[in-house]
């Protein structure tokens, strides 16, 4: 009897369950009272204020490396030599050249010396009608030719010196030395590999200047650029360091932009110490950049400002007539999207009182994605504690 009982009972619940009307049920959000923190959120990737690209003016084979991967150098430290053969061969030509030009220039000036004495000779002899016009005439042109190779000469040795400055230039060219004080971050050749540089001077180094003091590129939208200030304090974390917080200085919005598939992005330059060195280039920066804040404000759950109800427009015009809301509010009503609040002098939120609908139009303030500030009610009341229409279930429930 009492199975019976019980069995009873449930086919009246359910009979009660079934059969019933539909009513309409609301989910809510509370409206708070608290901060809101207005951020941009990007990615960006840590970089050396300075990095120096270190390459071979000549080509060659590496004779020998000096310092690895993640060496500390300092300016002017031998870092690899190319091997030096060819220019040492290239330097001893030039001065043999060189040389055999002066010889050339000595052997020159003993010959303008012996043409200078026969024209003088043979001009005093045809004053004397000794010897032919023709003859003195041949002597002038010999010293003449004399002189000029004098010039020749002498533009020859002033070649050879070019050239003999070029060799020592290349051969010096095949020890590499540091240009700045840093640490070696890579490394793009091995001993015994071949460099050329005859078309641009190949990188054999990597040097990162000063790792303490290091940078973020943080890939910033157009539409966030105009909000962010040069000087603003940032913050960023990093994969390698999921718990800790780093902080930044907003030090630079470079104007050059990137465009990829019609996004458009600026590059902005965050400021930070890395006195440890835990951080190091190329790693992947998580940054948020405040923009604005305010405290001890009244805020609503941006969920509130989509949520339209699904009534007839007449009813929905009732609505809005009752509770003081005119025909020029309307649009904001029918339009409060979150995406253009901060576009909109007002917006219309539902307040759920006593299971009835109550619209309430007020001017938003910033955002923080979750919540909208209240800066001013326009009509109705808000404030904290009250419930806030954010989606509509449908339940049965019995007549």
């Amino acid at each position: 009897m009492a199975v019976l009982a019980v069995l009873a009972l449930l086919g009246a619940l359910a009979a009660m369950v079934f059969s019933g009307t539909s009513k309409v049920q609301y989910l809510t959000a509370k409206v708070e009272h608290g901060d809101i923190h207005d951020v941009v959120e990007a990615t960006g990737t840590i970089n050396a204020v300075r990095t120096v690209l270190v390459g071979s003016q000549v080509s060659g084979t590496i004779a020998k490396l000096y310092v690895d991967f993640n060496s500390r150098v300092h300016k002017g430290d031998l870092i690899a030599t190319i091997d030096p053969a060819l220019f040492h061969g290239a330097l001893d030509q030039a001065i043999a050249n060189l040389h055999s030009a002066q010889a050339q220039l000595e052997k020159d000036q003993a010959n303008l010396v012996f043409a200078k004495v026969t024209f003088e000779r043979n001009a005093a002899l045809a004053l004397q009608n000794a010897i032919a016009a023709t003859t003195v005439d041949n002597a002038k042109s010999l010293y003449e030719q004399a002189v000029a190779q004098i010039s020749l000469d002498k533009a020859a040795i002033r070649q050879n010196e070019a050239t003999v400055a070029v060799a020592k230039t290349n051969l010096a060219y095949t020890t590499i030395r540091s240009p700045v004080d840093g640490i070696v971050v890579a490394r793009n050749v091995d001993v015994g590999q071949t460099v050329a540089a005859s078309l641009q001077a190949p990188t054999i180094f990597t040097i990162a200047q000063d790792l303490t003091k290091t940078q973020v590129y943080v890939n910033t939208d157009e539409s966030d650029v105009g909000r962010i200030n040069v000087g603003r304090r940032v913050t960023f974390k990093v994969d390698a360091y999921p718990k800790e917080i780093f902080q930044g200085v907003v030090g630079q919005i470079r104007m050059n932009a990137t465009t990829v598939q019609n996004v458009v992005t600026y590059n902005t330059i965050v400021d930070f110490a890395n006195p440890d060195m835990k951080l190091f280039p190329g790693m992947t920066a998580f940054v948020t950049i405040p923009v604005a804040t305010v405290q001890d404000v009244t805020k609503v759950p941006n969920t509130a400002l989509r949520f339209k109800p699904a009534l007839a427009p007449a009813k929905l015009e009732a609505l809005y007539t009752k509770h003081g809301i005119g025909a020029d509010d309307l649009s904001a009503a029918d339009d409060g999207l979150v995406g253009r609040r901060s576009q909109q002098s007002s917006v219309i939120v539902w307040k759920n009182t006593s299971g009835e609908l109550e619209p309430v139009e007020f001017s938003p303030g910033i955002t923080d994605h979750a919540y909208t500030e209240v800066k001013r009610v326009i009509k109705g009341s808000l404030g904290p504690g009250d419930d806030l229409v954010t989606a509509v279930l449908e339940a049965k429930t019995s007549p």
